[in-house]
Formats: C-alpha cells, sequence, structure tokens
C-alpha cells in the first residue's frame, strides 16, 4: 500500500530487455535502506526490488506490467517518481493508492498562474470514467492528486509548488504519457452494488 506522497525522483540508469520481459536500473536517494523484495512504486505502478547497490536498484518488469504501464517506452535518463510502501507504523498522507495502473492517459494542458500555481490537464480513459469524481482522488505517475475539474473525457488537477518541484511533473510536456490509478474505494462500491442495478 502506498499514499501518494512521492519520496524522491530518480533516473533510470539502464535498462535491459529479455524474452521474459524487462529489467531497469534505478537511481534512489535510499538505495542504503532498501531490501531484497521490497516494493517501490515507480511513477505509481509497485514493483519489486531484486538487486540495489548504494546508487541505485534493479527491478523486472513483467509483460503485464509493460502491457499495463508506459515503462516499456522509458529510456535511460528517464526522470521516475519514487515511493516505498507505507510502513504499519507510518504516518498516512495522501490517499489509499495500491501500485496497481489502471490505464495510461496523456497531459493535455499545462498551465502556470501568477501565484505559482500550476494547472495540469490528463486525457480520462472511458473505461476509467466511472471511477473519477469530482473533488475525489486520483493518482497520477504515483501522485495523489484531486481532481479539480472533471469533463466527459478529460481532467485537470491544481498542482503546488511543492508537487511540482519534487516529482517529474516538472519534466512532462503536453502529449506526455501519465499513468492512471483511480481511487479504489470507487471500485468496491461499484463491485458490493452490483446486484442492485
Amino acid at each position: 500500500m502506498f499514499t501518494g506522497i512521492v519520496e524522491a525522483t530518480g533516473d533510470v540508469a539502464a535498462v535491459e530487455d529479455t524474452d521474459e520481459g524487462r529489467r531497469i536500473r534505478v537511481t534512489a536517494p535510499f538505495c542504503d535502506e532498501l531490501e531484497h523484495g521490497q516494493s517501490v512504486a515507480i511513477s505509481g505502478a509497485c514493483l519489486t526490488v531484486e538487486a540495489w547497490d548504494d546508487e541505485s536498484f534493479e527491478l523486472f518488469l513483467s509483460e503485464e506490467t509493460l502491457e499495463k504501464t508506459y515503462l516499456d517506452e522509458v529510456a535511460v535518463g528517464d526522470p521516475v517518481n519514487l515511493e516505498r510502501a507505507l510502513p504499519a507504523d507510518g504516518r498516512f498522507d495522501g490517499h489509499f493508492v495500491q501500485g496497481h495502473v489502471d490505464g495510461v492517459a496523456e497531459v493535455t494542458a499545462i498551465e502556470g498562474t501568477d501565484g505559482d500555481d500550476w494547472t495540469f490537464g490528463f486525457s480520462l480513459p472511458s473505461s476509467l470514467a466511472p471511477y473519477v469524481v469530482d473533488k475525489g482522488s486520483i493518482a497520477v505517475d504515483g501522485i495523489s492528486l484531486t481532481v479539480a475539474e472533471l469533463r466527459a473525457d478529460d481532467f485537470s488537477v491544481a498542482v503546488i509548488p511543492a508537487t511540482y518541484e519534487l516529482t517529474t511533473l516538472s519534466s512532462k510536456s503536453v502529449g506526455d504519457p501519465v499513468h492512471i490509478e483511480v481511487d479504489v474505494v470507487a471500485k468496491y462500491v461499484e463491485r458490493l452494488t452490483e446486484g442492485y442495478r
């Protein structure tokens, strides 16, 4: 379980494609605290640490992960958001984020304001639209955000300077892909009410 509060950003340091899938190595400031099998969200996708040294760690991306995410497109030097799983005694901020990417969208608009706040627009895949509500929580590239404005096929969020500076949003351009994870509560509500429709 994650919170969508990005801990740090890292860079893709190496990429290796194999018949089984893809391996990537990512730099991180917390490598000395990692353990084998630990979960780390890479731009919102929950992956497992397989090896590490003082500067970077290695992850395996299965075929399913590559199909559900844009991680099949990342290259050496690309920045990624990083968040380690929430410890049982940890402080909970953000919202419940599972690290299970629901789909890939793209940046549709980026606007700055005089107050240094930012507004980002993102496309909304039709399959995910029923789970997104105005002023509800959504994870974009692993970042816990609040839907500021919801339309039929896209939505916008307000981004404060700290979030802009501490995440990969500062390196995004219109047209870039992003991972979307809808609020898991919406999916459970749908499941529980299926028999009443």
